[in-house]
């Protein structure tokens, strides 16, 4: 493999970060292209376990170069906060291991103030924010409204730029929602307790990553969220603010003319979903209650209960074609042991007919799962290392899932802990 992006096929939280680590240890630099601090990767090694929400997951691997790219939502209060937490529990994070694009938008305290009050305004039509601030900070990005990293490193420019912002933002803050004007001394105070401390990690990655390219470095894309989450491509108007696909990669991490060879997509043995939004297979009650506490599904930035379901091919299927997957790394397959029967979501019904196509938006609220089951396995797997270790009803729901949505299943994984996984 030489330069991969992996990257969520269905509505995130599949175990991207797991991947992340676990693949980190044949390559030279991990990029993080996209999103901000919503949304957190899981990864458990032997520092710990971590919940990363800004930090690459390539963090944990010696001689591993980390990038936050241009296409991140760079916020450095919750970013300064995590740091700390993750160098409190042993693990050295340094100019050497971490880069900041001078060229990423960072998200102002106001941001998350306005994602609060929008959420507020829009009551029981709220999209399900996680009120980090991301939404307006990407409107704000393409309003061409946002300070860039790298101006933290010219003080009298900043706060110029500051300035015209501040008073451009407080007639939509005070007029538009009759809330309290943000001050210059409020964002005076967040550049030193906040910015001040990032300032030593930014510098020029696209001439890092031109760098690494000629010298054949091995690149690895990390997205955030999933295809049904993409900007353009989701469940519109319940995604996130940016580009989840794999094709968004190159532009967001700052190396433009990269070229990506594999695309691994992460799918997890049964759907999960935060936040709001259509969600077709979703299940209710006591059935639900139970996958969720056998999979520990809240969320990791939120603590929020996970939406469950069963695996939706529609949608899996959907989200390989967006992705353009070329392997798939199918997670938590250990969670449906307690399971007699699977369930498995096989097509949508949408105005009274059978379909295997993703509908358009708008008709989502109108599908229905077919859902059909398959024989489960009735035992413990989480120690499985060779795919002939597995019962064979779990081959047969791993061949199963492989044949529906077009594209080779090449890890299964029966744990969250690096070494439980499956390769074939």
């Amino acid at each position: 493999m030489a330069n991969t992006a992996i990257v969520g096929i269905n509505w995130g939280d599949e175990g991207k970060g797991r991947m992340v680590d676990l693949l980190t240890s044949d390559y030279d630099v991990v990029i993080r292209y996209q999103g901000g601090g919503n949304a957190g990767h899981t990864v458990i090694n032997e520092y710990g376990k971590f919940a990363l929400h800004l930090l690459p997951s390539g963090l944990f691997r010696p001689g591993v170069v980390n990038i936050l790219g241009n296409g991140v939502a760079l916020d450095p209060e919750n970013l300064w906060e995590e740091i700390q937490s993750v160098t409190s529990q042993g693990v050295p994070i340094t100019p050497e291991n971490l880069k900041i694009s001078d060229r990423a938008s960072l998200l102002l305290p106001w941001h998350r103030t306005l994602d609060g009050l929008e959420e507020a305004r829009l009551a029981d039509k709220k999209f399900g924010s996680t009120k980090q601030g991301i939404a307006p900070f990407y409107s704000d990005k393409y309003q061409k409204k946002t300070i860039l990293a790298g101006e933290l490193l010219y003080p009298d420019h900043l706060k110029e730029h500051l300035e015209t912002l501040l008073e451009w933002k407080n007639l939509t803050l005070t007029r538009v929602y009759g809330a309290d004007p943000v001050t210059m001394e409020d964002l005076e105070a967040w550049l030193v307790n906040a910015c001040e401390k990032i300032k030593p990690f930014i510098c020029d990655t696209g001439a890092f990553l031109r760098q690494a390219q000629a010298d054949g470095k091995k690149i690895l894309f990390e997205a955030q969220l999933g295809a049904l989450r993409d900007l353009d491509y989701g469940i519109h108007p319940y995604t996130t603010s940016s580009n989840a696909i794999a094709a968004y990669a190159p532009v967001g991490s700052g190396l433009p003319s990269a070229k990506i060879d594999e695309v691994v997509g992460v799918v997890k043995a049964y759907s999960t979903c935060v936040g709001e939004g259509p969600f077709v297979c979703e299940m209710f009650g006591e059935e639900a209650e139970a996958l969720r506490a056998a999979g520990f599904e809240y969320g990791a930035k939120t603590g929020r209960p996970r939406r469950v379901g069963p695996i939706d091919i529609v949608a899996t299927r959907y989200g390989v074609q967006v992705q353009a997957a070329t392997n798939i790394a199918l997670t938590k397959m250990d969670v449906l042991s307690y399971m007699d029967k699977i369930p498995v979501c096989t097509r949508y019904i949408v105005k009274g007919q059978e379909t295997d196509q993703f509908p358009f938006p708008a008709l989502l609220d109108q599908a229905q799962p077919v859902i059909e089951f398959m024989d489960g396995w009735k035992c413990d797997i989480s120690g499985a290392r060779k795919w002939e270790d597995l019962p064979e009803a779990a081959r047969k729901y791993v061949e199963y899932i492989e044949s529906q949505i077009g594209c080779h299943i090449g890890y299964v994984s029966v744990g969250p802990e690096r070494d439980s996984i499956i390769i074939r």
